[in-house]
């Protein structure tokens, strides 16, 4: 019986970094489940010094660290891995501690930089935009305003010569950050600094996934799939760097990208945020009745009909298992973080957009 306490108290002290990490990501995340407030009170005063100290540093590189980093930690491991296999069983258990601590270390940075912001209070309770129940009617009346606002600015946007829009500026990242400024003005928890948002360099592994961005809770960045037909990149980068002010629920960060890009002054803004936003509601329109959903379709000019047949085009090419595997992954990750529909949650942006269209 000593002999047998001996060795749990040598692995508990030889563990103990690992345990205690596990144990604070654990509490917090229950802290921030079961304490009204807490959550909301470490998203606006906790979160935002690791924005101001952590984001400000990682925003200095013009490269998303976190890639660079993610490549560097896989090669590490796998270095680490070879050595040990190599001399024995015992390194190997060593290899496994060591693994260990790393995922813990990676839990921690999630749970104080992601983890907890889930259970903040949303976006729409704190604009009162709230979300509720429409008629079949009241969204195709949503869908036509999009359709005419969109063909509005079709032809304004630049465009190359087969047709599809171009972003002609040679840093549409400061753009965003000035698109999130200026939505922090009309809503203050959109306050705040923003770095700017960074394309990932092998941004082929996030066609493959089926994503368009990716927030990095380790670095704080809000990073972008530059492959991308380019009508997507504003939207993208706006719904990134949403993240960054702790709203991390998926509908509520394409609502905030919505509104950054509708209240930005560049028409390829505009015109990125309608026709992402006329995607979503045309999609929930189709489900409830078809007949309307031909009827908007036929009226969608023909600029911006180019440019969702290339985007179909580029995402049909990666169609596969790895998208599906990623689909399923990215389903099961917002359902234990509080989004109960999983990816289903992405098309409640509808609902969103009607409050607030019948608000203005």
């Amino acid at each position: 019986m000593r002999l047998m306490k001996t060795k749990l108290l040598k692995i508990l002290r030889k563990n103990r970094i690992t345990l205690a990490l596990l144990l604070l990501s654990v509490l917090l995340l229950l802290g921030a489940r079961t304490v009204d407030g807490f959550a909301e009170w470490y998203a606006t005063h906790i979160y935002t010094l690791w924005v101001n100290l952590t984001g400000r540093f990682f925003g200095l590189f013009p490269f998303s660290v976190s890639e660079l980093l993610l490549y560097v930690l896989l090669l590490a491991v796998l270095v680490d891995l070879f050595q040990a296999l190599r001399k024995g069983p015992r390194l190997l258990l060593s290899w496994l501690r060591r693994l260990l601590c790393t995922a813990s270390i990676l839990l921690f940075l999630f749970v104080l930089n992601c983890g907890i912001n889930y259970q903040r209070d949303s976006f729409s309770q704190k604009t009162g935009i709230t979300a509720g129940s429409y008629s079949t009617q009241e969204l195709e009346a949503l869908c036509l305003w999009l359709t005419e606002e969109i063909n509005a600015r079709a032809s304004s946007v630049t465009r190359g010569a087969d047709g599809l829009m171009l972003l002609t500026s040679e840093d549409t990242g400061q753009l965003a950050v000035e698109a999130m400024h200026g939505l922090g003005e009309l809503y203050p928890d959109l306050q705040g600094y923003y770095p700017q948002p960074k394309p990932v360099l092998f941004s082929r592994i996030l066609s493959l996934e089926g994503l368009t961005g990716i927030y990095s809770a380790f670095t704080i960045e809000a990073n972008y799939n530059q492959d991308m037909t380019a009508y997507n990149l504003p939207f993208t980068m706006c719904h990134e760097l949403s993240h960054l002010r702790g709203f991390m629920q998926e509908e509520e960060a394409n609502f905030i990208a919505f509104l950054a890009c509708e209240n930005a002054a560049q028409a390829e803004f505009q015109y990125s945020g309608y026709l992402t936003a006329w995607i979503h509601a045309t999609n929930a329109l189709y489900r409830v009745d078809r007949t309307a959903w031909q009827e908007v379709r036929a009226l969608l000019c023909e600029e911006a009909q180019a440019d969702l047949t290339a985007n179909n085009q580029y995402w049909d090419a990666y169609e596969g298992t790895i998208s599906k595997v990623s689909e399923a992954v990215n389903d099961t990750y917002l359902k234990v973080n509080g989004q109960s529909d999983g990816i289903k949650s992405y098309g409640r942006m509808v609902d969103l957009l009607l409050a607030w269209w019948a608000a203005e």
